[in-house]
Protein backbone atom coordinates (compact mmCIF):
# COMPACT_ATOMS: atom_id res chain seq x y z
CA UNK A 1 0.00 0.00 0.00
CA UNK A 2 2.66 2.58 1.17
CA UNK A 3 4.53 1.38 -2.26
CA UNK A 4 1.39 2.72 -4.14
CA UNK A 5 1.08 5.88 -1.95
CA UNK A 6 4.46 6.51 -2.72
CA UNK A 7 4.01 5.73 -6.63
CA UNK A 8 6.43 3.15 -6.27
CA UNK A 9 4.02 1.25 -8.56
CA UNK A 10 1.62 2.81 -10.69
CA UNK A 11 -1.93 0.57 -10.23
CA UNK A 12 -3.64 -0.25 -13.04
CA UNK A 13 -6.94 -0.82 -12.23
CA UNK A 14 -8.96 1.65 -9.40
CA UNK A 15 -7.61 5.00 -8.27
CA UNK A 16 -6.03 6.39 -5.03
CA UNK A 17 -6.99 9.40 -4.11
CA UNK A 18 -4.85 12.01 -2.51
CA UNK A 19 -6.68 15.43 -1.32
CA UNK A 20 -9.17 14.42 -3.76
CA UNK A 21 -6.69 14.15 -6.50
CA UNK A 22 -6.13 10.97 -8.33
CA UNK A 23 -2.27 10.69 -7.51
CA UNK A 24 -1.52 9.72 -11.01
CA UNK A 25 -2.22 13.05 -11.94
CA UNK A 26 0.63 14.45 -9.82
CA UNK A 27 4.23 14.32 -10.24
CA UNK A 28 5.95 11.86 -8.74
CA UNK A 29 8.77 14.32 -7.14
CA UNK A 30 5.89 16.88 -5.87
CA UNK A 31 4.23 13.78 -4.56
CA UNK A 32 6.71 12.08 -2.28
CA UNK A 33 8.09 15.91 -1.06
CA UNK A 34 4.76 15.68 0.06
CA UNK A 35 5.15 12.67 2.12
CA UNK A 36 7.54 12.54 5.18
CA UNK A 37 8.82 8.83 6.00
CA UNK A 38 10.61 7.21 8.56
CA UNK A 39 11.66 3.86 7.82
CA UNK A 40 12.62 0.47 10.45
CA UNK A 41 16.49 1.06 8.99
CA UNK A 42 17.70 4.49 9.29
CA UNK A 43 20.06 5.45 7.03
CA UNK A 44 22.59 8.14 8.22
CA UNK A 45 25.16 9.99 6.34
CA UNK A 46 29.40 10.44 7.02
CA UNK A 47 28.92 14.14 8.31
CA UNK A 48 27.77 16.06 11.12
CA UNK A 49 24.55 15.66 13.41
CA UNK A 50 23.17 18.66 12.04
CA UNK A 51 23.71 17.82 8.47
CA UNK A 52 21.97 14.68 8.83
CA UNK A 53 18.56 16.26 10.59
CA UNK A 54 19.03 18.96 7.46
CA UNK A 55 18.65 16.44 4.94
CA UNK A 56 15.01 16.64 5.17
CA UNK A 57 15.22 20.56 3.94
CA UNK A 58 18.35 21.22 2.84
CA UNK A 59 18.15 25.00 3.29
CA UNK A 60 17.04 24.90 6.78
CA UNK A 61 19.26 27.54 9.02
CA UNK A 62 20.59 25.89 12.59
CA UNK A 63 17.64 27.06 14.87
CA UNK A 64 15.10 25.04 12.50
CA UNK A 65 17.15 22.34 12.80
CA UNK A 66 17.42 22.17 16.88
CA UNK A 67 13.28 22.49 16.56
CA UNK A 68 13.49 19.76 14.89
CA UNK A 69 15.54 17.55 16.88
CA UNK A 70 13.10 18.91 20.30
CA UNK A 71 10.44 18.16 18.44
CA UNK A 72 11.56 14.93 17.54
CA UNK A 73 13.25 14.05 21.88
CA UNK A 74 16.69 14.07 20.14
CA UNK A 75 18.03 17.55 20.93
CA UNK A 76 18.97 16.57 24.81
CA UNK A 77 20.88 13.69 23.73
CA UNK A 78 22.82 14.98 20.58
CA UNK A 79 23.38 17.79 23.19
CA UNK A 80 25.39 14.88 25.20
CA UNK A 81 27.54 13.74 21.93
CA UNK A 82 31.21 14.78 22.31
CA UNK A 83 30.79 18.03 19.51
CA UNK A 84 26.75 18.44 19.81
CA UNK A 85 25.26 19.26 16.51
CA UNK A 86 29.13 18.91 14.98
CA UNK A 87 29.45 15.47 16.13
CA UNK A 88 30.34 13.54 12.86
CA UNK A 89 28.38 10.46 12.27
CA UNK A 90 30.43 7.38 10.59
CA UNK A 91 29.55 3.79 9.28
CA UNK A 92 25.91 5.11 8.60
CA UNK A 93 25.65 6.15 12.75
CA UNK A 94 27.17 2.85 14.41
CA UNK A 95 28.47 5.26 17.29
CA UNK A 96 24.55 5.83 18.16
CA UNK A 97 22.31 3.16 19.50
CA UNK A 98 19.45 2.22 17.51
CA UNK A 99 16.91 4.26 19.63
CA UNK A 100 19.06 7.46 18.46
CA UNK A 101 19.21 6.25 15.10
CA UNK A 102 15.88 6.81 14.73
CA UNK A 103 15.09 9.78 16.89
CA UNK A 104 17.75 11.99 14.03
CA UNK A 105 15.70 9.90 11.27
CA UNK A 106 12.12 11.85 13.14
CA UNK A 107 13.79 15.21 13.32
CA UNK A 108 14.68 14.76 9.97
CA UNK A 109 10.83 13.80 9.11
CA UNK A 110 9.85 16.74 11.57
CA UNK A 111 12.53 19.79 9.47
CA UNK A 112 10.27 18.81 6.81
CA UNK A 113 6.88 19.61 7.51
CA UNK A 114 5.03 17.18 5.26
CA UNK A 115 1.41 17.46 5.11
CA UNK A 116 1.55 13.53 5.55
CA UNK A 117 3.76 10.93 7.22
CA UNK A 118 4.62 7.34 6.90
CA UNK A 119 5.89 5.84 9.89
CA UNK A 120 7.41 1.92 8.69
CA UNK A 121 7.54 -0.33 11.33
CA UNK A 122 9.61 3.17 13.33
CA UNK A 123 9.86 1.51 16.60
CA UNK A 124 9.73 -2.31 15.93
CA UNK A 125 13.83 -2.48 16.64
CA UNK A 126 14.63 -0.72 19.54
CA UNK A 127 14.29 -1.78 23.24
CA UNK A 128 10.76 -1.24 24.90
CA UNK A 129 12.48 1.45 27.31
CA UNK A 130 13.55 3.96 24.11
CA UNK A 131 10.38 2.81 22.55
CA UNK A 132 8.57 5.36 24.93
CA UNK A 133 11.13 7.96 24.05
CA UNK A 134 10.69 7.48 20.24
CA UNK A 135 7.25 7.18 20.24
CA UNK A 136 6.58 10.49 21.84
CA UNK A 137 8.84 12.20 19.46
CA UNK A 138 6.44 10.61 16.77
CA UNK A 139 3.20 11.43 18.34
CA UNK A 140 4.12 15.03 18.50
CA UNK A 141 5.26 14.68 14.48
CA UNK A 142 1.94 13.21 13.72
CA UNK A 143 -0.16 15.93 15.28
CA UNK A 144 -2.08 17.81 12.62
CA UNK A 145 -1.12 15.47 9.61
CA UNK A 146 -2.53 12.26 8.00
CA UNK A 147 -0.34 9.60 8.77
CA UNK A 148 0.23 5.93 7.64
CA UNK A 149 1.73 3.48 10.39
CA UNK A 150 2.47 0.04 9.74
CA UNK A 151 3.45 -1.89 12.97
CA UNK A 152 3.41 -4.99 14.37
CA UNK A 153 3.72 -3.47 17.86
CA UNK A 154 0.22 -2.83 18.32
CA UNK A 155 1.17 -0.26 21.41
CA UNK A 156 2.51 2.24 18.49
CA UNK A 157 -1.43 2.09 16.67
CA UNK A 158 -4.02 1.95 19.69
CA UNK A 159 -4.42 5.93 19.03
CA UNK A 160 -5.42 5.62 15.37
CA UNK A 161 -8.71 7.24 14.41
CA UNK A 162 -8.88 3.92 11.78
CA UNK A 163 -6.75 0.39 12.33
CA UNK A 164 -7.08 -2.27 9.45
CA UNK A 165 -5.83 -5.29 9.83
CA UNK A 166 -4.25 -7.13 6.99
CA UNK A 167 -3.84 -10.84 5.96
CA UNK A 168 -1.86 -11.83 3.08
CA UNK A 169 -2.65 -8.52 1.32
CA UNK A 170 -6.30 -8.24 2.35
CA UNK A 171 -8.01 -5.77 4.96
CA UNK A 172 -9.72 -8.36 7.12
CA UNK A 173 -10.72 -6.19 9.64
CA UNK A 174 -11.21 -1.87 9.81
CA UNK A 175 -11.83 0.13 12.69
CA UNK A 176 -10.56 1.96 16.02
CA UNK A 177 -9.55 0.12 18.52
CA UNK A 178 -12.47 0.09 20.63
CA UNK A 179 -14.29 -1.16 18.11
CA UNK A 180 -11.77 -4.11 17.41
CA UNK A 181 -11.49 -5.18 20.67
CA UNK A 182 -15.15 -5.19 21.02
CA UNK A 183 -15.31 -7.50 17.58
CA UNK A 184 -13.26 -10.01 19.34
CA UNK A 185 -11.32 -10.81 15.66
CA UNK A 186 -7.97 -10.88 14.49
CA UNK A 187 -6.83 -8.00 15.94
CA UNK A 188 -8.10 -8.74 19.23
CA UNK A 189 -6.24 -11.55 19.64
CA UNK A 190 -3.09 -10.31 18.72
CA UNK A 191 -3.72 -7.68 20.86
CA UNK A 192 -4.40 -9.35 23.92
CA UNK A 193 -2.44 -12.51 23.24
CA UNK A 194 -6.11 -14.46 23.41
CA UNK A 195 -7.62 -17.01 21.20
CA UNK A 196 -11.00 -16.23 19.38
CA UNK A 197 -13.42 -18.39 20.95
CA UNK A 198 -15.33 -20.18 17.87
CA UNK A 199 -19.18 -20.04 17.90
Amino acid sequence: IMNLINRFYDIADGKIRYDHININKIKKADLRRSLGIVLQDVHLFTDAVRENIRYGKLDATDEEVIEAAKLANAHSFIEKLPMGYDTVLTGDGSNLSQGQRQLISIARAAIADPPALILDEATSSIDTRTEKIVQEGMDKLMQGRTTFVIAHRLSTIKNSDCIMVLEHGRIIERGNHEELIAAKGRYYQLYTGNQIEQE
